[in-house]
């Protein structure tokens, strides 16, 4: 008809602006998520040229939150990630993702049921490790309880699951100015000493832009783990550094060119260590004497009064199995809406463990540490909390 020629015009006109105007071509790619823009990016070189300009400038951490227990077969984590990848609009580049342990190993003692239960949680290993992508650093743990920020806001209401069965994964992308890293020291039988040029190859020594250390103990009722861990902690007690975390039921995952699988009996610390000048990190420890809404928020307002910017910054809370509603005689949510209350914007995220690392330290702008106390920080703890911000900069 005489509208065809038209509206073929305008096609071919179209065609011509998305294969040649690249702020167009930006702007539309702009608004896909990550998996979809690598799809487009094979289409042409200028669009993978937009493409790769666009993931550069996604910077913002993101995170997957499984809050509903789901059909038995594999753990509701599994799912929410394999939904939500398709939908992020970052390029994970390190992944922290924490699961219940509940759900990878019920009450039942009978052996045969406890070895399938071991597989069970390898298998959950291996799938979330296969939907993230291949040159992605993960650790993963698993732990007898979590904190969790649903998804969808950073200031939606941060949850205290204590039992049942729940998960998250952080996703951050690559981000000027900060280095992620993983790494792992397991107690080796033959040696009493711990062999310290371990630290300077994980870089936690000798590494001036270092700010933040988040450790976590595993199989910490073998003997000689507290040893090990004390080990580990001391030479990192500096006052330039945020140490912050705790004792987990076991981890998972550990995916890097340098971490090789140990003897499932050994005992050790795995962790992920924050680099760069840019960083700005405080933490705050809840003692036995934090046991109500008013001594809890006493807590955070130490904690806010580190005046870290809230823009970019994610909130980690470790806390001890022997704490929550139990410990707050049927409150419950009570620390983590303490945390909501100070912090209306930062998402936060942790667990419920064996035993706790940390401290009251702050480390701002100048990276001059203000302490509570001169004396050198006790870091292990039990039956408190720990609740820590990590700002990342001022990211885009």
């Amino acid at each position: 008809g005489p509208g065809g020629g038209g509206s073929m015009e305008s096609a071919a006109k179209g065609g011509y602006v998305l294969a040649n105007l690249a702020e167009v071509v930006e702007r539309v790619l702009g608004f896909l998520p990550t998996k979809a823009l690598l799809r487009a990016a094979c289409v042409c070189r200028l669009w993978r040229e937009c493409a790769r300009r666009t993931l550069r400038t996604r910077q913002r951490i993101a995170w997957v939150s499984a809050l509903e227990p789901g059909p038995a077969e594999n753990h509701a984590l599994v799912r929410a990630l394999a939904r939500e990848l398709e939908k992020v609009h970052v390029l994970p580049q390190t992944v922290l993702y924490i699961a219940d342990a509940e759900t990878f190993s019920g009450h039942e003692e009978c052996h045969e049921q406890k070895k399938a239960r071991k597989r069970n949680s390898k298998e959950t290993a291996l799938a979330l490790e296969k939907l993230l992508p291949k040159r992605c650093q993960v650790l993963g743990l698993v732990t007898p309880g979590i904190v969790v920020t649903p998804m969808g806001s950073s200031s939606n209401q941060p949850q205290e699951i204590e039992e049942g069965e729940a998960g998250f994964a952080l996703l951050f992308p690559k981000i000027d100015g900060v280095k992620i890293h993983t790494f792992h020291f397991s107690k080796d039988v033959k040696n009493r000493v711990f062999d310290e040029s371990k630290f300077a190859e994980a870089g936690l020594k000798n590494n001036p832009d270092l700010r933040v250390v988040l450790l976590f103990g595993y199989n910490s009722w073998k003997t000689g783990a507290t040893r090990f861990l004390h080990q580990i902690v001391n030479p990192l007690n500096e006052k330039s550094i945020i140490l912050a975390g705790g004792q987990v039921e076991s981890f998972t995952s550990l995916t890097s060119e340098n971490n090789h699988a140990q003897p499932g009996d050994a005992c050790g610390v795995v962790g992920l260590a924050f680099s760069g000048p840019q960083i700005q990190s405080a933490t705050v420890l809840l003692d036995q004497d934090v046991a109500d809404e008013r001594t809890a928020e006493a807590a955070m307002q130490r904690l806010k009064a580190a005046n870290i910017p809230e823009h970019n910054t994610i909130g980690f809370m470790f806390a001890c199995v022997g704490r929550g509603y139990r410990h707050y005689k049927t409150k419950r949510n009570m620390e983590a809406d303490a945390f909501r209350k100070f912090f209306p914007n930062v998402p936060l995220f942790g667990f419920f463990g064996h035993g706790e690392i940390g401290c009251d330290r702050i480390v701002t702008g100048n990276f001059v540490l203000r302490e509570c106390n001169d004396i050198k920080d006790d870091l292990l703890h039990g039956y408190t909390t720990v609740m820590t911000l990590i700002h990342l900069g001022s990211a885009k």
